[in-house]
């Protein structure tokens, strides 16, 4: 018997387990662990091997909080439960709704107050949650107000996975415009390059199809994970078999182009990006969704339009890929605006004459500065001084 945790000898101890290892890290949590880990963490607690499946339960599928209200669990591991297994990682600091409240952003203030933002999105069929991967974002494009203030680190497992389990609770106990629901799509396209955090991001992932009580149970059809086109990545994604939606944030269909508004395309450029792509459709089956910023004369020439469909058609005729156009949101100090109406129309003619399927993509959030391209968690100094409405509550991650 280990005398300090009273679990197996030989058994890591509970503080070899929740270690959240070496430099500045957030604390380790039970969101971070797989589940034959917490398996090994409450046997180190000294506590029986079901009693990992309890606390699932009451996490991922009743979305409770509270491990004082546990009482199938006894009394005197409820404590040792809350400080060590569910330690604080998201702080709500500002809450603001749009859209007659069916967009709803929040900012969250990390262990070591960085910030990250999501946004919760209602629709009549489904409700989204984007999430952020990284506080900042150090890709840098010159029209994305997360990447203006740079990176300041990646987000663990937990505190991502967090954001959607906030999320859900919302929505489960109503508290969410439209009554009680579910959350049905989650997509990585808040602050931060999710292929830059890959292994925390596929680990959430994961975590998030995995079915309840070890997870949220989300069909990995409704997630979809973008990318500014981190072609090794992109590859290690497809090789992991989890057939999430890819997201390729283009914005132009010109190397020359490309270069300017993606650093990054400096060293993958498009056709490295588009193979990795097409690889990703061929391989899981889903279609791969080409987002696409529209910028006033900059990329929303007809021409440009007609080369996007070119560079689409000749990897393949099967649609496997979806251009998803984003009128361009306003951001501080950005020279650049949203294309002229008549500008976006021949855009899309264009395509949808080549063949090409084309939506243009709702602004919802953007008097929020909720919508793409808009997320840079800007919170004053004391939580508040911009928020429409104070947030309250223990945080999510607690």
């Amino acid at each position: 018997m280990n005398q300090r945790t009273g679990g197996p000898a030989g058994a890591p101890t509970i503080e070899q387990i929740m270690s959240p290892g070496p430099g500045r890290r957030p604390p380790r949590h039970w969101m971070d662990l797989a589940p034959a880990e917490r398996v090994d963490a409450v046997r180190a607690m000294g506590l029986p091997a079901f009693r990992a499946r309890q606390i699932s339960t009451h996490w991922f599928t009743r979305l409770e909080d509270d491990p004082a209200g546990w009482t199938d669990l006894p009394a005197d591991a409820r404590e040792r439960i809350a400080g060590i297994l569910l330690p604080p990682l998201l702080e709500p600091v500002q809450e603001l709704a749009a859209d007659h409240g069916t967009t709803v952003k929040t900012a969250w203030r990390l262990y070591d107050g960085c910030l990250v933002e999501s946004v919760l999105m209602r629709y009549p069929h489904r409700t989204t949650v984007c999430i952020s991967s990284e506080a900042g974002c150090g890709i840098g494009c010159p029209f994305c107000a997360t990447g203006q203030g740079g990176l300041q680190r990646n987000l663990s497992t937990a505190e991502i996975v967090g954001q959607v389990v906030h999320g859900a609770r919302l929505l489960a106990r109503g508290s969410a415009p439209g009554g009680p629901g579910r959350v049905t799509n989650v997509v990585f396209m808040g602050m931060g390059e999710p292929m830059a955090n890959f292994s925390a991001v596929l680990a959430a992932v994961r975590e998030l199809t995995r079915p309840e009580p070890d997870g949220l149970g989300i069909s990995a059809r409704g997630l979809t994970v973008s990318t500014v086109g981190m072609v090794p990545r992109m590859r290690q994604l497809t090789g992991a078999g989890v057939p999430v939606t890819l997201a390729v944030s283009l914005h132009a269909p010109d190397d020359e182009l490309r270069d300017e508004l993606v650093p990054l395309n400096r060293h993958f450029d498009i056709d490295a990006v588009l193979d990795a792509a097409w690889d990703h459709a061929r391989t899981s089956g889903r279609r791969v969704s080409i987002e696409y910023a529209l910028i006033k004369d900059v990329n929303d020439q007809a021409w440009r339009a007609d080369l996007l469909a070119r560079r689409l058609a000749e990897r393949g005729d099967w649609n496997w890929a979806h251009v998803n156009l984003i009128p361009l949101n306003p951001t501080p100090g950005s020279r650049w605006t949203a294309s002229r109406r008549e500008d976006e129309e021949a855009f899309v003619r264009h395509l949808a004459r080549r063949g090409i399927p084309v939506t243009v993509r709702d602004t919802r959030g953007r008097e929020i500065d909720g919508a793409c391209g808009q997320l840079a968690a800007r919170v004053g100094a004391d939580g508040g001084d911009l928020a429409r409405r104070a947030v309250g509550g223990a945080p999510a991650g607690a």
